[in-house]
């Protein structure tokens, strides 16, 4: 009898990936509001402030918008045109379905190879955003969560061809 999902091998690495994405989505967001809140304290309060601050807020808004945006392909709840769902009869959705995940995959492909370049660029030009903290190394998040939405609309298309192939309207 096979193992049920959450019980399997993968389905354990995938929880406790998710449970990462979560972690540092509410670490990020609580940081950066006792952070902005520091900051406008010591501004207001005593004509100070931390330098450092608003580069760094600029960063971890980055991280939140992208782990926010790999979290919503996670669950399904990124915005999606469902304009051809709308139009077409419940046997055609699971093609549609596949074609649409498999066309914003290639997206995410590009975006994320286009990322990795990027970064590479900067790692190579020793660019540094504050301190001497290297700007590759907060820019990291661009191919890595571009490639995990890729991954993550693979194997929603995927899912979606074999709901095709066995006459099934498919999941979302």
């Amino acid at each position: 009898m096979p193992a049920e999902p959450s019980r399997s091998g993968i389905g354990r690495v995938t929880t406790v990936l998710h449970r990462v994405e979560d972690g540092l989505l509410a670490l990020i967001l609580t940081a950066m509001i006792l952070l902005a809140s520091a900051q406008i304290v010591l501004r207001n309060l005593f004509d100070s402030g931390l330098l450092w601050s608003d580069p760094l807020l600029r960063v971890m808004v980055l991280w939140l918008g992208l782990l926010g945006a790999l979290a919503a392909t996670r669950d399904d709840k990124h915005i999606v045109i469902d304009l051809l769902l709308r139009l077409t009869a419940p046997r055609w959705h699971a093609p549609v379905r596949a074609v649409t995940a498999t066309f914003t995959a290639a997206v995410t492909a590009i975006i994320a190879y286009h990322a990795t370049r990027f970064v590479h660029e900067d790692y190579l030009a020793g660019t540094k955003v504050f301190w001497e903290v290297p700007a590759w190394t907060t820019e990291l998040i661009l191919p890595l969560a571009f490639g995990l939405m890729t991954l993550r609309f693979a194997l929603q298309a995927l899912r979606n061809v074999r709901a095709t192939l066995h006459g099934e309207s498919g999941p979302s």
